[in-house]
């Protein structure tokens, strides 16, 4: 493989990688609108067969991203990790406190659109996490 078809297929990889992570965030956006509406309506999503499909579309987005960031191909970059990964953490924090029927207290829809989207961000973004920090720890043990 030459120098050019070296640079053209990480070109390519690092396209899908962008894609693939805004697709997500779009998807994830949406699924977390729509989940605060049926939260509202007493209704989970994620209980359902279409939320269930919905999440897996999200995680696999996730895995995508995560593989091809941890490649170093995709759109989170070495020295953006230790951020992203801060973040990340966060916002699935964020969710986890959200999905303990904190969302009913802050009301009407504030707590069920913040227990929407963050759960949705943090089910497409915890595939990406893991992946970066085993990559993370393992560039720590190598030094």
């Amino acid at each position: 493989m030459g120098r050019g078809e070296k640079g053209m297929a990480k070109g390519i990889l690092g396209k899908v990688g962008s894609w693939a992570f805004l697709i997500g965030i779009v998807i994830a956006g949406i699924l977390g609108l729509y989940a605060a509406v049926e939260f509202e309506n007493g209704t989970n999503i994620f209980q359902q067969d279409l939320g269930g499909w919905l999440s897996w579309l999200l995680a696999v987005l996730g895995v995508i991203v995560g593989i091809l960031a941890f490649l170093g191909k995709g759109t989170v970059t070495r020295k953006e990790t230790p951020g992203f990964l801060l973040a990340a953490i966060g916002l699935v924090v964020m969710a986890g406190v959200f999905q303990q029927n904190f969302a009913g207290v802050i009301t009407p829809y504030i707590g069920s659109l913040l227990a929407g989207i963050s759960m949705t961000m943090a089910i497409f973004v915890a595939p990406t996490v893991g992946l970066l920090a085993i990559r993370s720890i393992w560039d720590m043990g190598k030094d």
